[in-house]
């Protein structure tokens, strides 16, 4: 089995596992690896602008976010924003913070017929750590994936 095989079977696992209603859970290294092997794979960034401009993201990622800043309101426009931007068939892959809004939008977009929707279990910063930091204990960030700050 090729190595996107073995990624995308662990993924479906996963999704198996905790009952999920899209294609499946990838970690971060993970989606990088599909995302050099699959061309026409997209990540999309579900976070906010401000985390976006203060944080960082990933370079090429399509940027919509799930909830506006501020006061982190749901937007009305994601499904209609990410429809004109992305094939439904694209293999995408979710980022968030932590992998939370990325697995509500991930639902969303399996309910609407995206076909191969992959959730980034870690997300972009990851859990906190002892000190209450994100970015070192796991996630994007921590596991030392591209990326850069606005």
């Amino acid at each position: 089995m090729s190595e996107v095989g073995t990624i995308l079977d662990k993924a479906h696992q996963r999704a198996q596992e905790f009952v999920l209603p899209y294609s499946g859970v990838v970690l971060p290294q993970e989606a990088w690896a599909l995302l050099q092997a699959l061309p026409e794979a997209r990540l999309v960034d579900v976070r906010s602008a401000a985390e976006w401009q203060f944080v960082g993201g990933v370079p090429g990622a399509v940027c919509i976010e799930w909830k506006t800043w501020p006061g982190m309101l749901p937007n009305p426009d994601f499904l209609a924003q990410l429809q004109r931007q992305v094939d439904p068939e694209t293999v995408l892959l979710l980022l968030c913070r932590t992998g939370a809004r990325s697995d509500d939008a991930a639902r969303l977009l399996a309910a609407n017929g995206f076909a191969s929707v992959y959730n980034i279990a870690e997300g972009f910063e990851g859990e906190r750590d002892g000190a209450g930091h994100r970015g070192s204990v796991n996630g994007w960030q921590a596991h030392g994936l591209p990326w850069q700050q606005a």
